[in-house]
């Protein structure tokens, strides 16, 4: 169940999927998918399972294919590093991007600054700055501006729920209201995440059980 917000005029559907859709653009939003972070735990001799990366792609085709949106979004850190791109992994994102009618963007984030000339033979628009839509600023890092809404990515926010007989800690969407800053919880199923505290001017969106539950103070 999605969660519909305005921002400064703009509306935003809070996906479960831990995603953003902007109905009047037909845009897409995710961040922090980190393909192949599975593949550098490997090149370290770390075993952990590949599989993580396919499940990744189809959550986020599933998206595409339900919404139909003409731009998608990615606000940083597609691949997890060098050692990400190995074969398997990049067969994987194109055949991703050629079932999918969808311009790509990406908002370079700082896991694949390093990366962007390989990323080029992919038709990926690369932006290595935020980049400002009307009064959206869509960044990696948090870039709060005066008027405007950021929507961003980089610190995967999570909101740890302590009770007496329950210690859950849950992904989220975390709006700071006092700076109109809007941080999207990180795609990827192999990610980690950062616990957030809330403030007294802060919603926790929290994804759990295909829901968006919000949070206050």
């Amino acid at each position: 169940m999605k969660v519909e917000i305005s921002i400064l005029g703009v509306p935003l559907q809070l996906l479960p999927e831990k995603a953003i859709y902007i109905e009047p653009l037909k845009t897409l939003l995710v961040a922090d998918i980190h393909l192949g972070k599975s593949e550098t735990f490997q090149f370290q001799g770390i075993p952990i399972s590949n599989q993580v990366n396919q499940v990744t792609l189809d959550r986020l085709h599933q998206l595409c294919d339900r919404l139909r949106p003409q731009t998608l979004w990615i606000l940083g850190d597609l691949f997890h590093s060098r050692y990400a791109l190995v074969s398997e992994v990049l067969d994987s994102w194109t055949k991703f991007l050629d079932s999918i009618p969808t311009e790509v963007h990406l908002v370079v984030g700082n896991h694949d600054r390093a990366l962007i000339s390989d990323l080029q033979p992919f038709a990926i628009h690369c932006f290595t700055d935020g980049i400002k839509i009307g009064n959206l600023v869509l960044s990696h890092e948090p870039q709060p501006q005066q008027n405007c809404l950021n929507i961003c990515g980089h610190i995967h926010p999570c909101i740890r729920i302590k009770t007496r007989l329950d210690n859950l800690r849950l992904p989220c969407f975390y709006l700071d209201t006092s700076q109109n800053l809007l941080m999207l919880p990180s795609f990827g199923e192999f990610t980690g995440g950062y616990d957030v505290s809330l403030k007294s001017d802060a919603i926790a969106y929290v994804v759990v059980d295909h829901a968006v539950i919000p949070f206050n103070a």
